[in-house]
């Protein structure tokens, strides 16, 4: 293998997962190339609420210790919430009880049981990191080039076609990694939002059933206040429903009277990238490269992302 190539980490998709990812191998002091068929605003990241809780991901056992290692950091970067766009913010997680999580939840600080007047429910009351999406991704991309890593935009019909260019190839591909593994386990979980304007909410609200398609949350972000959402297995349509935006607004108002006829700013819709597990793990390439899969993470990229990214980037490093 040639020096040039043997310095070399691709790290393909440019989500919160691939950028995260990117960044610790940068900082790590490897030569880091993001290739990424789309801008990172264009991304299922994007779209994301996004508030840190685990959701529509497995195994328990080890997304809480990845969920955990990411809240410590969005604990530190929500001291400059304009920059990084984390902030910590008080809410209420509906239909959850502290007996029903796995002991993760005994390690984030504040967690109680909701009082009466703060939810009409069984709930659990928190100030977890609430995070800005479009600002947050902004600020991981300027990260990762600080850090001396490229974005690049290619778009790849087969993992093997990066390993020409790198020894290890980090793939962070979500949903697409279902075609280009392939890996026939990943599958969409649509998600609609409704953004509307913020009538003056400063706190957020869930209320969901895993095992409905539908739910009920609200997330005040800079950009207006977001009102969710939907849960709908193997649906493609990247297309906003006008009747699904029509029953999340009316769910959302039952909970919250004061957003009733609030003006709607935007519809957004996102495929989660959902599998029965986390794919976290390395495997030798014909080439004698190494791939490093970083897929599968569900409704909860931005919750694992940190935790995530520095075990990829062990994996990754111990490659070398």
């Amino acid at each position: 293998m040639d020096s040039e190539r043997s310095d070399v980490v691709i790290v393909v998709g440019g989500g919160v997962i691939g950028l995260t990812t990117a960044i610790v191998l940068a900082e790590n002091g490897r030569r880091v190339r993001v290739w990424t068929r789309e801008p990172a605003e264009r991304t299922t990241s994007a779209v994301a609420g996004a508030l840190w809780w685990p959701y529509r991901i497995e195994p328990e056992a080890l997304v809480g210790e990845w969920a955990l290692e990411s809240l410590a950091v969005y604990e530190e970067l929500a001291a400059r919430p304009e920059v990084t766009g984390v902030r910590m913010v008080p809410g209420v997680l509906g239909e959850t009880r502290l007996d029903e999580l796995g002991p993760w939840a005994a390690r984030i600080k504040g967690l109680r049981a909701a009082t009466d007047a703060e939810y009409a429910g069984t709930g659990l009351w928190a100030r977890l990191p609430l995070i800005d999406m479009p600002t947050h991704l902004r600020w991981l991309r300027e990260r990762l080039l600080r850090a001396g890593g490229r974005v690049e935009a290619r778009t790849i019909a087969d993992l093997a076609e990066p390993a020409t260019e790198a020894s290890v190839v980090v793939n962070c591909t979500g949903l697409s990694a279902r075609e280009l593994v392939p890996d026939p386990l990943v599958r969409p979980v649509r998600g609609q939002l409704v953004v509307v304007e913020n009538p003056g909410v400063t706190t957020w609200l869930t209320s969901v059933d895993p095992t409905s398609e539908a739910g009920t949350y609200l997330f005040p972000q800079p950009g207006g206040l977001i009102l969710g959402g939907t849960a709908e297995d193997d649906a493609w349509s990247l297309t906003p429903d006008p009747r699904t935006a029509e029953q999340i607004m009316a769910r959302c108002a039952a909970m919250l009277p004061e957003i009733a006829g609030a003006r709607v700013l935007e519809h957004r819709v996102g495929l989660r990238p959902v599998r029965e597990a986390v794919r976290l793990e390395r495997e030798v390439l014909p080439g004698g490269g190494m791939l490093v899969h970083n897929y599968g993470h569900g409704g909860a990229g931005v919750t694992v992302a940190w935790g995530c990214a520095r075990e990829a980037a062990e994996l990754a490093d111990s490659a070398v």
